[in-house]
């Protein structure tokens, strides 16, 4: 039986030398576009003027337990022929900031079959949400085909090229 001439530990180690050093190259470039990648997002958020507080709306309601009514106003209700005497604009006590809470102009009032009033906000997210996910989409899979690309380009470099590491 003939065997496998094995490698001169010179050369093995010529080999862990390429093989360490990939590693510090994935590591590198990892950490580059990891930084690349975040200060994009942030500059395209920056840039546009994106009010990130704002991105998804969440309905505000009022409490009568817990909040104070500052103004009423009358409402059409579907479902209903006259209109409603509801709370437009109220302070929340549990909200330190003072900031004045107001019924939302997209807000539809029905009542229920049951006699009680149900609220429909409408949509919660809007297309700049929408954008803002597709963006960070976008930058991922750039980041990531980019780091296949460099690495592959680096290995082939230093003569790795379908070797295991």
């Amino acid at each position: 039986m003939s065997e496998m001439p094995s490698l001169s530990p010179e050369r093995s180690e010529m080999e862990e030398g390429k093989r360490a050093r990939l590693r510090r190259y994935q590591l590198g470039v990892t950490l580059a576009l990891i930084l690349v990648g975040n200060g994009i997002l942030a500059l395209t958020v920056w840039g546009t003027g994106v009010n990130l507080d704002r991105l998804v709306r969440f309905p505000e309601i009022f409490n009568p337990v817990s909040d104070v009514c500052l103004r009423f106003g009358w409402h059409d209700v579907s479902g209903s022929s006259e209109p409603v005497r509801l709370c437009n604009e109220w302070i929340q006590l549990a909200d330190s900031s003072g900031e004045t809470h107001k019924l939302q102009k997209e807000t539809h009032i029905v009542q229920g079959a049951d006699g009680k009033l149900y609220f429909d906000h409408g949509t919660r997210m809007g297309f700049p949400a929408f954008g803002l996910f597709a963006l960070v989409v976008t930058v991922i899979g750039a980041g990531l085909a980019l780091k296949r690309w460099l690495i592959a380009r680096y290995r082939v470099r230093l003569g790795l090229a379908g070797k295991a590491c």
